[in-house]
Parts: C-alpha cells; sequence; structure tokens
C-alpha cells in the first residue's frame, strides 16, 4: 500500500490499531475511480477504510519525491494523513454503537471554514449523518486523540 510511506509514526499507528481492530484497510479501489473527490471511505457493513491515493496525489499535485525535496509533497501527506483518521472516527462511531462520542455542540464550534464544504459534500454524497461528518472533521487534526479513542472504543 503506497499510502503508508505519507504517514506519520502516529498516523501508522492508527492504521496497526485499526487492523488488529479487524478493520481492512485498502487502497484505490473502484470507489476511487467513481468519485475522483474523494480520498477516503468507511464501509460500516465490510469493517472497510479505502484511502484514494491516486485522488489523493492529484488533488494535491504530487510530485515523484525522486525530482523533488519531501517537503514539496506535503499536501499530499497531510491529505492522506486526514482521510486516514477522518474514517477512523467514523470506524470509532462504529465501534460506539454508531453514535458520535463527543459533544457535537462544541465540536461544531471549533469547525474551520474551510472544511464547511466539504461537510456539505460528505453529507450529501454519503451516509454519514451531520453530527459524525463533524466530528470526523474535527478529528483530522487530532492524530492521538484518534489513536487513544481506536483503542478505547474498539480494542
Amino acid at each position: 500500500m503506497e499510502f503508508i510511506i505519507f504517514l506519520s509514526k502516529t498516523d501508522k499507528e492508527i492504521l496497526d490499531l485499526l487492523i488488529k481492530a479487524n478493520y481492512v484497510v485498502e487502497e484505490n479501489k473502484i470507489e476511487c475511480l467513481i468519485n475522483k473527490e474523494i480520498i477516503g471511505l468507511h464501509s460500516s457493513i465490510e469493517n472497510k477504510i479505502i484511502i484514494c491515493t491516486e485522488n489523493a496525489k492529484r488533488k494535491t499535485n504530487y510530485k515523484n519525491k525522486k525530482k523533488q525535496s519531501t517537503k514539496d509533497n506535503f499536501k499530499t501527506e497531510l491529505a492522506i494523513s486526514r482521510a486516514l483518521r477522518h474514517e477512523a472516527t467514523h470506524a470509532i462511531q462504529r465501534c460506539n454503537n454508531n453514535e458520535t462520542v463527543g459533544d457535537i455542540k462544541d465540536l461544531e464550534d471549533k469547525l474551520h471554514p474551510s472544511k464547511r464544504k466539504s461537510l456539505e459534500f460528505s453529507t450529501s454524497n454519503f451516509s454519514g449523518t451531520y453530527a459524525k461528518e463533524v466530528e470526523a472533521y474535527i478529528l483530522e487534526f487530532k492524530p492521538k486523540k484518534v489513536k487513544n479513542m481506536i483503542k478505547k472504543y474498539c480494542l
């Protein structure tokens, strides 16, 4: 899986914990080709997370690292890491009887305005509820919290 090269140490731990919690993590499946805007997907029915590495690379203007410095691709690293954390949050919610873990009213105030468009996209194109998506978008920026929540709710 190519996306692993883009992950930080903590994000790799998140991936390992997801696998330990019986999640299958796949990359660049047909769903990624059907909708080129998505970078990650969660299927609670199949206990599966899909990372769309090729979509992330295209959306972030990825350059082959052999020709560029590693700092040139930080946007791709961010996109893939955030996608993994976002989908991991949905896994945590599934482990929590399909409920959010945090107080959505508190989380909603923390949602960055730039994520509002993404929130609208997620709730209109996928089965995620508004509350679950708000929580997932907030936790994209909190890798240690996601890691600890997987341990608490899924293991």
